[in-house]
């Protein structure tokens, strides 16, 4: 039966759902009515879990790394300087092997302090061996929490995930949502089954000491489990489809979607809730008789560099607009890009813009300035590009502060 509720309850009703055994919790704006909402349906005995209340975010993720060892399906929630206190056992979950799962309400990193949401707190954590899926909207918000679980508990795959939602655009707007039943998700999601346990009548040891000669084979076990974890997300996609009658890119393995993009001459590639603005934009140029469509990666760790790839043949001109910055340099998603590309031989001209950092609107406006940049290199060689890194920053058109100024 469809609802209408906010991002932070349609996380939560997916969270209860699915029916975690361990919720440490700790607060911060925006994510803090995600846990919130779990605590009264701990309280009033929707839902029958261990209800943590931790005093930092860094014991949430030790919290749950520990009840994950231990064989309990585990949630937790975070964004922004929490995230980066979650960091260290993070990498320590995905070296241990533990299928741990988190809503992040994406927010800007001080300083200075912002509460408005961007890209850069999960962009941080790239590296780390964690799976992390972006939702446009608050019903795949929802969808991908029991997503996350069933590829992130695969017995193949074994990992963190990070089920990510923009900072109050997503987690505090209310739009139309169709909640699980209890019938579609035990479908869906099967009972946890965990490969990687504490026991005292089979002793093993996790995330130990590892000299130099060893170390490397554990990085390439945990990117070979990531990597794996492509084919999974399409499986998983694929069943969901099947049970929920809603589909995500399935041409795409789950991993890219696409907007009038068959035939597009100009492409936007973007993240996120900023490209339900950006499909308005396409379909003005197309009502002008103009070629330009979207293509939206839905998973960023792994990079679907085969299925971007595909997405963006035949286009004359990328232009990248994304919430982050890899500060002295571009955006990771761009950077991501141009080397899969570049890589292969491509050579379509691609732009990368920086936008909607610490929450700042991206409007309609912002979004052709993006596109008439991306029409101007049309066809050119991208070796030729002189774009100037101002005009990378800031499609907006407001003037920066100077330095002196800072």
């Amino acid at each position: 039966m469809t609802k209408i509720m906010t991002g932070y309850e349609a996380v939560a009703e997916a969270v209860k759902a699915c029916n975690p055994d361990v919720i440490p919790a700790y607060p911060i704006t925006p994510q803090t009515d995600i846990v919130e909402r779990i605590s009264e349906m701990v309280a009033d005995g929707e839902l029958t879990s261990e209800y943590v209340r931790v005093d930092s975010e860094f014991n949430a993720a030790s919290t749950a790394i520990g009840a994950s060892a231990a064989g309990a399906r585990t949630f937790t929630a975070t964004c922004s300087q929490g995230l980066k206190l979650m960091s260290e056992p993070l990498f320590s979950a995905a070296g241990m092997r533990l299928p741990l799962v988190l809503a992040i309400a994406n927010r800007s990193l001080s300083a200075p302090l912002s509460i408005w949401g961007d890209h850069t707190d999960t962009f941080a954590e790239r590296d780390g061996g964690m799976i992390q899926f972006y939702a446009e909207d608050l019903q795949e918000a929802m969808d991908n929490i029991a997503i996350a679980y069933r590829v992130a508990e695969d017995k193949d795959i074994s990992l963190p995930a990070l089920s990510c939602l923009d900072g109050f655009i997503l987690t505090h707007v209310q739009e139309e949502v169709d909640p699980f039943t209890q019938k579609e998700i035990e479908e869906f999601l099967p009972e946890r089954d965990p490969v990687n346990t504490l026991d005292p009548s089979d002793p093993t040891t996790m995330g130990a000491y590892a000299r130099p000669e060893h170390w490397t084979e554990t990085r390439y076990v945990v990117h070979r489990a990531v990597k794996r974890s492509k084919e999974k997300i399409g499986k998983a996609v694929e069943e969901f489809a099947d049970i929920f009658d809603r589909e995500y890119g399935l041409e795409y393995n789950g991993l890219v979607e696409t907007y009038r993009a068959d035939d597009a001459e100009v492409l936007i590639v973007a993240l996120g809730s900023v490209c339900g603005t950006t499909r308005y934009v396409v379909d003005e140029y197309r009502d002008m008789g103009e070629k330009v469509g979207m293509v939206r990666p839905r998973v960023y760790r792994p990079f679907p560099e085969k299925e971007l790839a595909r997405a963006l043949e035949g286009a004359e001109s990328i232009a990248v607009m994304e919430k982050d910055i890899s500060l002295g340099y571009q955006g990771g998603l761009a950077i991501d890009i141009k080397s899969m590309l570049y890589s292969n031989g491509s050579k379509i001209p691609v732009l990368n813009y920086i936008v909607g950092l610490a929450g700042r609107d991206v409007s309609k406006e912002n979004i052709r300035n993006v596109v008439e940049g991306a029409k101007e290199v049309k066809g050119k060689d991208p070796t030729d590009l002189d774009f100037d890194d101002e005009e990378r920053w800031e499609p907006l058109r407001k003037e920066l502060i100077s330095e002196d100024d800072m």
